[in-house]
Parts: structure tokens; sequence; C-alpha cells
């Protein structure tokens, strides 16, 4: 087995997720998941696909009623987006992969902005490249503390001609920091300056809460870019339709590129399997009736368990502007990992290591508020005060 391979990190939160998976005893937040089940019209999509026998390989690059849909969708979002720029692919993850092995040749260099879902740099490691992180920087005073902010200067200083490609998730899991549109901008024209790639992970754009943007979306670099930019954006229908088991998400690339995309789709997954992309046409086609319902409570599970995890004494945390997640840190408690699994074993609280993302986010906890319960989350806390012995 490969060198590369062999030296890999297994997720740090899956081995917290082992350590307390099966017991009923657990309140688990550990996963970037809602637990709530996708919605019921979606699901009988994908059985009235079965029924028919709709059983057999579709398109690489998925079927074209599910292109369409989501260059509709993308198009309302982010003016217009074609349909020959789509490809649909098995999930986030996969999209990732995909995005990174079109563009990644072993020894590339590769700049990577962190703390960070670990996939996305370990992918770029996988394929053999050269990996730099640039940090985000918490903010550890101020009305603002326990909020993470980009340091623009470091991170263009960072882009060199030498620098492949560029990998951005914003909304950020796990920080929930977002890109300003001023930000995106600076980066797409120094990225032009020097010839790299952006690959723009946008799987929580409409899980945003800042509300100073016209469509109610985060900041995307699909507005400040043209069609034949450098620019790879990934999106899944995991987070804002429910729908994370499906493994269902799209790429949005340069026209140039969708063709032999196609072919990287065949050699890895064929294509995705119809049952879920007709599931995934009536995800889009009755957006209307999901998306904004998810977001609302999101947003109210965000304003109940961020104002009681500021209220125990050593924690750090700030609302997130995107995302699902309340990322804080803990007084007294350096080791992530350590801290996370006796929070499960101790306590029956599971939680996601902050070190999981990156070093520098050691002593950070990751709490996913997707809970259809809100009485879960306070109930968490209590859980975490008793543990502390507040």
């Amino acid at each position: 087995m490969r060198q590369a391979i062999q030296n890999l990190e297994e997720s740090k939160i899956r081995e917290v997720a082992n350590a307390g998976m099966g017991r009923s005893d657990v309140l688990a937040f550990w996963f970037g998941e809602s637990d709530e089940v996708t919605p019921d019209f979606i699901r009988q999509a994908a059985i009235d696909s079965l029924e028919r026998g709709e059983t057999f390989y579709a398109h690489n690059l998925g079927l074209p009623e599910l292109r369409e849909a989501v260059a509709g969708y993308m198009s309302t979002l982010h003016g217009k987006v074609a349909a020959e720029r789509i490809a649909i692919t098995s999930g986030g993850v996969n999209a990732l992969m995909l995005a990174m092995q079109a563009l990644i040749d072993a020894g590339d260099e590769v700049v990577a902005l962190t703390p960070v879902w670990p996939n996305l740099t370990a992918q770029p490691v996988i394929l053999g490249a050269k990996l730099r992180c640039v940090p985000l920087q918490p903010m550890r005073s101020g009305t603002q503390q326990g909020a993470w902010s980009l340091d623009l200067d470091a991170l263009l200083a960072a882009i060199t001609p030498a620098t492949k490609l560029l990998i951005l998730n914003a909304p950020n899991n796990p920080t929930g920091w977002t890109l300003t549109r001023a930000e995106q901008q600076a980066i797409v024209e120094h990225c032009r300056r020097t010839g790299t790639w952006i690959l723009a992970d946008e799987v929580y754009e409409r899980l945003y809460y800042a509300g100073d943007t016209a469509n109610g979306s985060a900041p995307s670099f699909l507005d400040v870019t043209t069609p034949e930019d450098r620019l790879v954006v990934v999106h899944s229908f995991s987070k804002s339709f429910l729908m994370t088991g499906w493994r269902l998400g799209w790429l949005v690339m340069p026209p140039a590129m969708t063709h032999h995309m196609g072919k990287l789709i065949e050699f890895n997954t064929s294509c995705a399997s119809v049952f879920t992309q007709r599931a995934g046409v009536v995800a889009l086609e009755r957006t209307a009736e999901v998306t904004p319902r998810v977001v609302a409570h999101l947003k109210a599970c965000r304003d109940t368990l961020v104002p009681l995890l500021q209220a125990v004494p050593g924690v750090q945390v700030a609302s997130a502007r995107g995302g699902m997640y309340a990322f804080f840190s803990l007084e007294g408690h350096g080791d992530s990992l350590v801290t996370a699994k006796r929070l499960v074993t101790e306590a029956g609280l599971g939680l996601a290591p902050g070190n999981a993302f990156a070093p520098e986010a050691q002593g950070w906890l990751r709490w996913c508020f997707a809970s259809k319960d809100l009485r879960r989350l306070e109930q968490g806390v209590d859980r975490l005060k008793t543990w502390l012995r507040l």
C-alpha cells in the first residue's frame, strides 16, 4: 500500500463517535447532520423511481433533467449558470475528490485555509500534493471573542505562481466563519495573477444567518467570476435539503472541463444512482418548502445553544454567521480529543474534537446544533456544566 495512505490519520470525529455509538444515554452532536429525516415528498420520489424499475446506469454527468434543475436553482442565486457547467456527483465528498483528481498532479503545491473539515486536507495528500495550510485566527477578546477571522494578507502571500490550487470552505466547517464579498474579489484577482485554481466548498451557502445578501445565501465565488475563470464550486444536497445519507452532490466548473469530468466520473463511480437523482429533482422543484424552514430552524437552534454556552465559565464561543456548528474553546482542557472522549464516557455528551480540523484548533470543540428538539441542546449544556462541576 502507498505510504501516503498508510500515513493518513484516522478521523478523530469517528474515533469519538465510535466510543459512544450504540449507547442510548449519549446525546450525540458529533456528526455534521440534522437528526430530522428527509421530507416525505423527496423520499417518495425515490420510491416512485424504484417502483418504475429505474435501477440502471445513468449518464456520467447526471440525468439531463437534474442538471437543468441544478442550473436553474443556481441561476436564481447567482445569475446565469448554464447546465453545461454542471456535473452530478455521488455526494459532496465525491465532488471534492473529482475536482482534485482533475486539477492536481503529484508534487503540485496546494494551499488550504484551516481549520476545515479534514477531508479537504486529506484528499490532496492522498493525490501526492504538497499541502500548505494557512490558519484562520480566533478572536480572544472583545464582543466577538470565539469568532474566527481571516488574515487576508497572509493568505494572499501564501498563494504564489507555484500554487496550483487554493481550497476554501465558506461558510466554514467547523468555525462558522464566512468570506465577505470584498475578500472573495481580492482572492479571485490574486489567483488570476498567479494562475491558481480555486476549489470552493460552498455546501453551506444556504445555511446563512447574517442577512446581508439579497438572496439570503452566503457570498459565493460564482458572484464575482466568469464561467471561464479557474474556479470549481462544490455543492451537496446533504445540508439544506436534509439529504445527508443520499450521497448526492454537484460541481460547477468552466464549460471546457465538463466533458472531461464526465470521463473522470466514469472511472470513479460511473454515475449517481437514478432514484437518488429523481429525489434531487423534486428537492429542487420544491426547495421553497424545505430550505427556508431548515434555515429558520437552524437559526433557532444556534440562538438557543450559543447563549447557553456563553454563560458557561471558561467557554469562548461566538454565533456562527453560517453553517450548523457552535465551535467553542474550553479553558483548562487543552487536548480536544481527550476532552471529547471524556465527555462521551463521563457525561454522555458527544462532540467533535477541534484538533480533528487543524492543529490550531486544539482546545476547541465542535457542537452540531442541527437538532429537531431544542430541549436536546439545553440538556447537552446541562450535561457539560455538570461535568465541569458548575
